[in-house]
């Protein structure tokens, strides 16, 4: 039952939080509530009708001009007020993963196919199945939704070839209460994801530090923060995006843009506060802050103004229950219950991996009107299982290994075949045949990528070289690509559309640089000082990412890495330019083909003047490739060479699978 709120009321619910130097925000109901300076509109909105939501509102305005002193709304009985008892309790339960990056369903020949996210909505069903009449069952994405699988290819690039969004009609489906804008959902641009938000999403998508793009609008497309009422219990939930590694500057969309979370969170979460019984913050931002070792980085990563850091700037302001759900950054957090490492400040920080592979699960006993006092809170993470239907039922292994059990069959017959179907002519379709797998099966791959010359590398940049023959601006002299692309190899037989998406399965166009002689130097030399040394290869796990922006070249570039004693001193020489000593043509102007993650400075992995990181020793600065003259070609990297293998035929020794010491590593 709603009760009429008044101004007074309102203020009697939430004038007991001491927010020390914090603005206490003020309730105004007036009959325009466009929100002003400093305010935010409550806006009721609809939500999952799937999901488990009583009542949803928004609460729009600008996050990021200044501290939030008031809430506006246009009718006071549109407002979740405290509506439960002194002391009265409620479970709270969240459920939540993170940078599942479209893998909905991992395909493999062999094995079988594993059903990662009809797994996880197995497990939410029996949890609302099974909760007590005063738990609440919640949820929640915490972001980076698309880019990773093949599933990415319904999105299209362009209007007129989006198909369906794949994340967010599945996660409508099946229920999502709400998620984040993370960094890779742009990365088929604002435009793409506009049109998958109008047409398969459900539920409301937050960010409060996102702005800018000419294509997707705050408080219109995607909102700040939200309050959530379910059973009697109010939810305030702020968005956070990475300022790191989102793509912003691309020509189809210049002016997109993301502030500092920090500076959003600080903003906001007073006014958040007083409106709620409990906070959730939705941070796809990384766990760590500045320099940071963790999750997928196998050394450490540029995170920026990561977790840490929000909860060192959201701690003092802390009154309430609150936890904040994270990604971007691939960590399993609290694997064996709550870790007290990750109660920073008197915020929870909680994160599930990535790919689906886990099911966060936060269960928060919370008392009404009783701040902290009586809060109680515990962790666990629910794995999914692969698949590998070769292992029979009198394995041992057997009951580790994904059952049709463990999965819902019905949504996934339901929901993912149908998409699945729309797929399969592509997934399916041979390319090529893989001739010789010796230096580029996966091991190999892997192996080599951080610490010298690869094969795979070679073929790649090779392969750009010969198809740039029908650029629209012409043929270029060289082409690079980042050793973090590399996710994978390729072995003998038939290859599919499915398999090479694997290898690279990022979302990179081409675009095209004019550099000087003089400029490849300084590039190869910064480019010396991030290989992966011999001294470190011992002690790090070469399936993670090195995340320090190590680039290989076509053949048109060849020099060798003079180690020296440390990163620091290592240096590029005999260095030769489509066979010319570079000495003789350092005010010659070539063209370079980079790949979209490398050209916008390589975000996280630092080719953006800020120091190279990534385990690298010493304060190291990288280049600024930013700076160069780009012509964006609008064409996608892992097209072209689609289309490349598709002509000829056979990936061989003959076709440009080899090592020929274009680059050369020595002490």
């Amino acid at each position: 039952m709603t009760t009429k709120i008044t101004r007074r009321s309102f203020l009697a619910t939430s004038s007991s939080l001491a927010l020390g130097a914090a603005i206490m925000p003020s309730f105004v109901i007036r009959a325009n509530a466009t929100p002003k300076a400093g305010e935010l509109a409550m806006v009721p909105a609809p939500h999952n009708p799937k999901g488990a939501f009583d009542r949803l509102f928004l609460l729009k305005g600008d996050a990021l001009g200044g501290p939030i002193s008031a809430i506006v709304s246009e009718n006071g009985e549109q407002v979740p007020e405290a509506a439960l008892k002194e002391g009265e309790q409620r479970v709270l339960r969240l459920l939540h993963f993170n940078d599942m990056h479209n893998h909905l369903t991992e395909f493999h020949g062999k094995r079988g196919d594993t059903h990662r996210f009809s797994q996880i909505v197995k497990m939410v069903k029996e949890a609302k199945a099974n909760a007590q009449e005063n738990e609440i069952v919640l949820f929640l994405s915490a972001g980076d939704d698309h880019t990773g699988s093949i599933f990415d290819e319904l999105m299209g690039w362009a209007p007129d070839e989006f198909v369906v969004d794949a994340g967010y009609r599945a996660y409508s489906e099946a229920g999502l209460d709400i998620s984040v804008l993370g960094n890779h959902e742009f990365d088929r641009g604002a435009e793409q994801l506009r049109i998958g938000l109008e047409n398969d999403c459900t539920f409301p998508v937050l960010s409060a530090n996102v702005y800018g793009s000419d294509h997707m609008k705050p408080n219109e497309h995607y909102a700040p923060a939200a309050v959530a009422e379910v059973k009697g219990l109010r939810i305030g939930f702020i968005g956070l995006t990475t300022a790191i590694d989102t793509r912003v500057g691309q020509p189809s969309d210049p002016n997109l843009a993301v502030a500092s979370p920090v500076d959003a969170i600080k903003n906001l979460y007073p006014a958040v506060e007083a409106v709620s019984d409990v906070v959730v913050i939705l941070s796809h931002c990384g766990y760590g802050k500045g320099q940071h070792a963790s999750g997928k980085a196998a050394t450490a990563r540029t995170i920026g103004d990561g977790d840490f850091a929000i909860a060192e700037a959201v701690g003092p302001m802390i009154k309430k229950p609150a936890v904040l759900v994270g990604g971007h950054s691939h960590i399993l957090l609290n694997e064996e219950g709550l870790d007290q490492g990750n109660m920073v400040n008197g915020l929870l920080l909680t994160q599930a991996l990535a790919h689906g592979k886990y099911l966060g699960d936060i269960s928060m006993s919370v008392a009404a009107h009783k701040g902290q006092d009586g809060w109680f809170n515990s962790v666990t993470l629910h794995p999914t299982k692969k698949r590998d239907q070769r292992v029979g039922a009198d394995d041992p292994s057997f009951a580790s290994y994904e059952q049709p059990a463990d999965y819902d069959v019905a949504f996934e017959d339901a929901v993912i075949a149908p998409m699945v179907a729309k797929l399969d002519e592509k997934l399916a379709e041979v390319i090529g045949t893989v001739s010789d797998d010796t230096l580029v099966n996966t091991k190999r791959t892997i192996a080599d990528r951080y610490v010298g010359e690869s094969a795979l590398a070679n073929f790649m940049n090779d392969t750009l070289i010969k198809q740039s023959s029908t650029f629209p601006g012409g043929a270029v002299d060289f082409a690079l690509f980042n050793a973090t692309g590399l996710s994978t190899g390729i072995h003998k037989g038939p290859l599919t559309f499915r398999q090479w998406f694997d290898v690279m399965p990022y979302a990179d166009a081409v675009h095209v640089a004019t550099m000087t002689g003089a400029q490849i130097r300084d590039f190869l030399n910064n480019n010396a000082k991030r290989l992966l040394r011999p001294e470190e290869v011992e002690g790090t796990d070469l399936t993670g990412f090195v995340s320090r922006g190590f680039l290989h070249f076509s053949s048109g570039i060849r020099y060798q890495i003079v180690l020296g004693n440390s990163a620091a001193e290592a240096k590029a020489v005999n260095i030769t330019l489509q066979g010319k000593p570079i000495e003789e043509v350092l005010d010659q102007e070539f063209k370079m083909a980079f790949n979209t993650y490398i050209s916008l400075g390589g975000f996280g992995e630092s080719w953006n003047g800020k120091p190279i990181g990534g385990g690298v020793a010493g304060d190291i600065p990288s280049m600024d490739v930013r700076k160069l003259t780009f012509n964006h070609t609008g064409l996608v990297y892992r097209n072209e060479i689609i289309a490349a293998i598709r002509e000829m035929k056979f990936i061989s020794p003959e076709t440009g699978v080899l090592l020929d010491e274009r680059l050369r590593v020595t002490a």
